[in-house]
Order: C-alpha cells, then structure tokens, then sequence
C-alpha cells in the first residue's frame, strides 16, 4: 500500500520525501486549498520545485484543489488546476464536480482523484465520479467502518485511499458547516477551519479555557492537555451531561489495522498534516514507513511513540470501530 504524506511548506514536504512516503500531498497558496491558513503551502515556484525534487526521488506529487468554487470566481480554481498540471503534479486532489469536468475536459491525460471533501462513500457516486470524469482513486471518508470498505471494494472502478493517522474531521467531509458558524469562514469554501486569527486562550481560575470567536469551545481543568479550539471537538452539554458530543479531541490512529485495510481493498495510506511542522512530518512519515515494512508483531512498539505527537497526546480508532456514545 502506497504511503501519502503531508507538506504544508516547501520544507516539510522534502523532510517527507526523505522519510520514505511515496507520494506527498500539497496545496497553492490560496483558497483552491482547504489548508488556506498564513505561512502555509505553496507558491507555483516552490511547487514547481517540489515536483522536480520528488520526482529525481521517485516520489510523487498530488496537489489538492479540494474547496469549492465559488459562483463568479470559478477561474482562480480552474488557474490553479492549469498550473498544476502545467509543473508536472502526478495527481490532481478535486471536490468539486465542476473543477473534475473542467479538467477531465481540458486535461484529459491529466490523472484525478477524488477528494475526501467531496463525500463520495457508496458505489453509486464514486462509480459516477469514474464515468463522468475519468476518476481513478476516491480518498474515502472518515465514517467508514472496515468491514463498509470491503464491501464497497468489490463495487466500485477505481482505487481506493483511507485516512490512517492525524488529526480526525469527525463531520461528514464536504459538510464542514459547525466552524464557519463561529468565524464566518467556512473549510469547504474558503479552506479555512477555526483560523488561529479566532482563536484565544485565557485562564479562569484554576481551568483553562478555549474561544473561537465569541464561543466558549472548552475548558480544561490543571494537569488537562489543552487541544486546539476546533467547534466539532468542543464539549457540549447534551441531554444534562458535558462532555464531547462529537468526538473526543484525539488523533486518528489505525495502524494497528493494516493487514485488515490491505485485506479490505485499500491501496493507499494517507497522514493528515498539512499544518503541522517538518519535525513532526519526518518523525510521522519515517515510523510509519518502518510499521508498513515490518510485521504485526513488531508494529506495537514502532507505533507507541508517535502517541506522544497526537492530539491530546491520545488516538483513537474513529468510525474504523464505531462505538458512538
């Protein structure tokens, strides 16, 4: 199974390469990407010298173009899709049904995938995907349990990538609606999920506390690791109790899975981590290309020291295992 890696800086996207991953995923500076956030991603220059780098390696380049186009403005996404393909990308990471005609039409040799924002997960649209558009790997959605994706394998025309490890989108990818509540700015539109210019940290007492915008997302009481404000990650009060309505704010985590996942049709492994630092891309990439090489017995030890570099420093399963509250 193929290791897809993530770079959100020119420098981060080399520590990957070297670390082992067989393709690394990144976006343009701008809102084509749903990691638009300061100081992050690429500038055509340093895109084009990304791919001349990855290649001389024998890695490869997917750029993600995963927001969707907004009405009037459908050129900045259909220029940067011409760029992607004008500097050499292997693939071309898309959500949006208009973005996959314009280049399934204007770059026909041009290779797609299906984004995770898209939200294709039953046989009927991904197979629509692969007709219409020449689709030849869907990213599945995070609410798939192992035993949905060996049966959808079976279903369906082309390959097939999973999350395995980072951080966890616990809504429907394509229905990030909760943050843009909040902060006015919304993931699917403007690439922007609970953006650090809303975020604020203060102390009450002896908790704490956690604000996006003008909402309380949390509070953690002395000796509680503090996690990022993200509003899907917040603790709720629901039916008389607090707590995580959601899902805990933990990192995904199912390496401990992978002969399953081979077993069930999945060909591609994928790290989120585009905001993450080059440090944490080498550490990540360099211990999960050693457990795909090693055998089960030996994945535990591998894998328990990237624990540490989790959110909340915990991980979980996910939908892989579905045990909803």
């Amino acid at each position: 199974m193929e290791l897809i890696c993530p770079a959100g800086t020119p420098a981060a996207f080399r520590e990957a390469v070297n670390a082992g991953a067989d393709a690394v995923y990144c976006g343009f500076r701008d809102e084509t990407n749903a990691r638009n956030f300061p100081g992050l991603n690429f500038t055509p220059a340093e895109l084009g010298e990304a791919i001349a780098f990855a290649k001389r390696k024998g890695v490869m380049t997917f750029v993600a173009l995963n927001t969707f186009m907004r009405a009037g403005a459908e050129d900045i996404w259909y220029k940067a899709a011409d760029e992607a393909v004008r500097l050499g990308a292997d693939a071309l990471i898309l959500a949006d049904f208009g973005l996959m005609a314009y280049v399934a039409e204007k770059h026909p040799d041009q290779r797609l995938h299906v984004s995770v924002q898209a939200s294709a997960s039953n046989a009927d649209a991904i197979n629509f995907l692969v007709d219409a558009f020449n689709a030849k790997r869907v990213v599945l959605p995070r609410t798939l349990t192992i035993a949905d994706i060996a049966r959808l394998a079976p279903q369906i025309r082309c390959e097939i990538e999973v999350f395995v490890f980072g951080g966890l989108c616990v809504m429907a990818e394509g229905r990030c609606s909760l943050s843009s509540y909040a902060t006015g700015k919304s993931p699917n539109m403007n690439g922007v999920c609970s953006p650090a210019s809303h975020v604020r940290y203060r102390q009450d007492g002896a908790e704490l506390v956690s604000e996006l915008g003008e909402y309380t997302i949390n509070r953690f009481p002395a000796g509680e690791a503090a996690g990022y404000p993200t509003l899907c990650k917040g603790r709720f009060e629901t039916g008389g109790d607090s707590g995580y309505a959601f899902e805990d704010p933990v990192s995904l985590d199912v390496m401990d899975h992978l002969d399953a996942l081979r077993a069930a049709g999945v060909c591609a492994l994928k790290v989120e981590g585009r905001q993450r630092g080059k440090a944490y891309v080498a550490e990540v990439v360099s211990t999960l290309r050693q457990a795909l090489a090693a055998d089960a017995a030996a994945r535990p030890a591998l894998l328990s020291r990237l624990r540490l570099l989790s959110e909340g420093q915990k991980t979980t399963s996910g939908a892989y295992e579905k045990r909803w509250r």
